[in-house]
């Protein structure tokens, strides 16, 4: 699954280690999903939606674009 989660994690300022402590997750989960490794479960789309309420998930995880 492609995803924006790079994108948006650099545009935001942010490091790996403090997107996992932001999702209460393991770093070395996160880094799987960033880098398509391993897909987002729908316990991480939670997370992240808990953490960033005013993103969109749809746009994030599945559309293969982002400004």
């Amino acid at each position: 699954m492609k995803t924006n989660l790079l994108k948006f994690r650099l545009k935001n300022n942010k490091t790996r280690n403090e997107m996992s402590k932001l999702l209460e997750m393991q770093a070395t989960y996160y880094a799987k999903i960033e880098n398509e490794r391993r897909n987002p479960s729908y316990n991480f789309l939670c997370k992240f939606k808990k953490a960033f309420p005013n993103e969109s998930i749809d746009d994030l995880f599945f559309n293969n674009k982002m400004d």
